[in-house]
């Protein structure tokens, strides 16, 4: 098999050919005349075919030349493409997070590492995780949850704070509570999602048998959920960090302060490949997520 010709001399041959002449290709690489005739010499030798026609005129295509030529654009157009693509890699975090988690806690944070980290270009996904889960070949890390039945084994697990419920109402439906969490049977509960797995959490943690936790509205997500909360059209069950603004504001309050619980789901968690782990735009978001917007949360949670 024949061995490649020098990159110099096919690169020289490529310019030469796009400019339809020496003195541009020359000018282009920043060599001399002289230097594109010669490299373009040492094609030809090596392939044993004459590339160009030189004339007084300049210089003109052969049949070979005209072949050769289109070949050698598109090659180095593609590697050029491709070395872009790489380094836009090399600096492009791709981050993926469910949308109720995204724009209540990490969206409002993330102009701090963007300002923090200007090098690299951070691209958030809000959206639902696909029915394979987390896929490496499209993100860099995910916001996810602690325990998940069939993650795989090369997936790190970080968890960041913990998921706690507590229901939480308008100020308005107060007085229908005080005579205990018995008396939630008489509203109308609020579900986060028409899986309807948040309730059950909490009513069969505290035994509370008086209440259906099957009963109530159904919403596609906590936020409007909560929003209906606000409004005072039931009782959500509150995510304390997701609805903080909330609780701090006073639009919603916890009727129960003290009967707040964790999920089968365990933490929030900051998840990966094993094989990315250690790179330094996942490290740099890790330690800024472990030392801003966590201790955030962990100060709407209680002690």
């Amino acid at each position: 098999m024949m061995r490649l010709p020098p990159l110099n001399a096919l690169r020289a041959f490529e310019a030469a050919a796009r400019h339809e002449g020496f003195i541009a290709a020359a000018d282009e690489l920043f060599v001399t005349r002289g230097a594109i005739s010669r490299q373009v010499k040492i094609l030809e030798d090596h392939i044993g075919v004459q590339l160009f026609h030189r004339n007084a005129r300049g210089v003109e295509l052969t049949a070979a030349g005209q072949r050769l030529y289109p070949v050698l654009t598109g090659a180095f157009a593609m590697m050029q493409r491709e070395v872009e693509r790489i380094a836009a890699d090399a600096s492009e975090l791709r981050v993926i997070c469910p949308p109720t988690l995204s724009i209540r806690w990490l969206l409002p944070q993330l102009e701090q590492f963007r300002a923090a980290h200007p090098e690299i270009k951070l691209q958030l996904t809000t959206d639902f995780y696909s029915s394979k889960g987390f896929r490496g070949a499209e993100y860099d890390l995910g916001i996810s949850v602690e325990n998940r039945v069939g993650r795989p084994p090369d997936i790190e697990v970080l968890p960041l704070f913990e998921m706690v419920l507590a229901p939480a109402c308008a100020p308005s439906l107060l007085p229908a509570l005080e005579a205990g969490p018995e008396a939630l049977a008489g509203q109308r509960l609020l579900h986060e999602s028409p899986r309807r797995f948040d309730w059950p959490t909490w009513v069969q943690h505290f035994g509370v048998e008086q209440v259906d936790p099957a009963s109530g509205e159904a919403f596609p997500n906590l936020d409007m959920a909560t929003r209906a909360a606000v409004m005072g059209a039931g009782v959500v069950m509150a995510d304390l960090v997701l609805c903080q603004e909330e609780l701090a504001r006073g639009d919603l309050v916890l009727p129960f302060p003290e009967m707040t619980c964790g999920t089968p789901d365990g933490a929030y968690a900051l998840i990966g490949e094993r094989q990315k782990w250690h790179d330094p735009k996942v490290a740099a978001f890790r330690d800024w997520l472990l030392s801003g917007p966590c201790m955030a949360a962990l100060s709407a949670l209680p002690e």
